[in-house]
């Protein structure tokens, strides 16, 4: 087996997105939701790279603290450790924050001249221009303190759109920019440049990506840094991305797939956590095409059997289910559960957990084989009640969100379809997109 990368994703709709970008160049790749054993890893034989799925995206520093660095101490067997987080940087210093993660990986990296930063990723349309960070919306892009969703997030706002002044705020590491004039010219000279920055002594390197050219750089740049000690990296998908375009370049990989397009099921379940607005029309295009909605409200006391009822008639009717906590940013009960003292980090955990229970009782009392889940925090947590120990990727549906399978123990799990997205991806039709392939 001769793996080339491990990643550790912040949470699990995430982690699909990096397990895609690696999947879509032909390089072979799981999905693990526990640190892999010898005996799991053995079970692919041609495995190249894997990954696991994580929630430190919705953890407090000491919790991250706790979690991660056992996993970062198992992960190292690999020339890259990637600590992989959102493509809109998700992260605060009290939740998800990517500087506590940075402060861990100097303890355990001790021999790395440095930890990159990357963070754009083109084929999302998030792209980093001297330091700033910006995400599409639409036909619109957005710096992401002015993101109509990221600057007023529930959990983590964006209210600065320089990455390293964001980051600074959750590090005391020195953070230098590797900007798009770096980045400009053959390999040679980028090199050259790169060597520049190394010398002022950052412990950090922040790469700016506006396209696939500065990103393959990007990526043949961590690649060679690689060569001297393991070397742990922090960014998005468009760390894969980068990779997997260096490596191709280097004749290390193929480059070439062999998936089919996602073939159409007879019924589809989605279950949505998230409150964004992209998701929002997607809820709406579903109840607007046939789809039985059913709204989950956050009582604790709420009666969850009552729900699954529901979801099971209309199962057994042949239609499609749609289970949803929130209509968008506007909707009441985002409100109400702040007025209960229900912080959203708290809620997303208990309403993820009631979810994957409620999914995983319908996966067991019907004929459904694939299922959608909507929000990034509530997904990791939803998808971990299932029973699962591994995915693997299908076929691609949006980018971001690719349609997976499903490993598992349990009969009735083994083999299902599942996809993951996020509150920002997909286009309004994307719950027919799952349902038709």
């Amino acid at each position: 087996m001769n793996l080339l990368l491990c990643y550790y994703g912040d949470d699990f709709t995430g982690s699909t997105d990096s397990m895609e970008g690696l999947a879509l160049h032909g390089i072979k790749t799981m999905l693990f939701l526990q640190p892999p054993t010898a005996e799991q890893l053995e079970q692919f034989p041609d495995l190249q790279c894997f990954g696991v799925a994580g929630t430190s995206r919705s953890m407090k520093p000491e919790q991250m603290e706790q979690q991660l660095l056992p996993i970062f101490q198992q992960l190292q067997q690999t020339p890259i450790v990637h600590y992989k987080v959102c493509s809109t940087f998700d992260s605060s210093p009290e939740i998800g924050s990517i500087g506590k993660v940075i402060d861990m990986a100097k303890t355990q990296f001790t021999k790395s001249r440095v930890i990159p930063l990357l963070v754009g990723a083109p084929s999302l349309r998030r792209y980093t221009v001297f330091g700033n960070h910006f995400a599409t919306v639409g036909e619109e892009t957005h710096r992401l303190d002015r993101h109509p969703t990221m600057s007023r997030h529930p959990v983590t706002p964006m209210d600065e759109g320089d990455l390293r002044i964001h980051l600074n705020k959750q590090t005391d590491s020195k953070i230098g920019l590797m900007d798009i004039l770096d980045l400009e010219g053959d390999l040679e000279k980028v090199t050259s440049r790169y060597e520049q920055r190394l010398q002022e002594h950052p412990d950090v390197l922040l790469f700016d990506v506006l396209d696939s050219d500065r990103l393959e750089k990007a990526g043949s740049l961590i690649w060679r840094e690689a060569k001297h000690q393991p070397l742990f990296v922090v960014g998005s998908s468009g760390v894969q991305y980068a990779l997997a375009a260096a490596w191709q370049k280097q004749g290390l990989i193929s480059g070439t797939h062999s998936m089919k397009p996602a073939q159409p099921t007879d019924q589809l379940l989605a279950i949505s956590g998230s409150c964004s607005p992209v998701t929002q029309g997607q809820i709406e295009w579903a109840l607007e095409n046939g789809f039985h909605g059913i709204r989950i409200p956050m009582e604790v006391s709420n009666n969850w059997e009552a729900i699954l009822q529901e979801a099971l008639t209309a199962i057994n009717q042949g239609r499609n289910v749609i289970l949803y906590s929130a209509l968008g940013p506007m909707d009441p009960s985002i409100a109400e559960n702040r007025a209960r003292g229900l912080t959203a980090s708290a809620s997303g955990k208990f309403l993820g957990q009631q979810l994957g229970n409620l999914a995983r009782r319908i996966i067991e009392e019907s004929s459904i084989r694939r299922i959608a889940f909507a929000g990034g925090d509530t997904s990791s947590h939803a998808v971990s009640e299932l029973g699962i120990f591994a995915l693997e990727m299908i076929a691609p549906l949006a980018p971001g969100s690719p349609l997976c399978q499903c490993y598992s123990t349990d009969p009735r799990i083994d083999g299902l379809e599942i996809t993951l997205k996020g509150g920002q991806v997909g286009e309004r039709s994307f719950f027919g997109k799952v349902l038709q392939g």
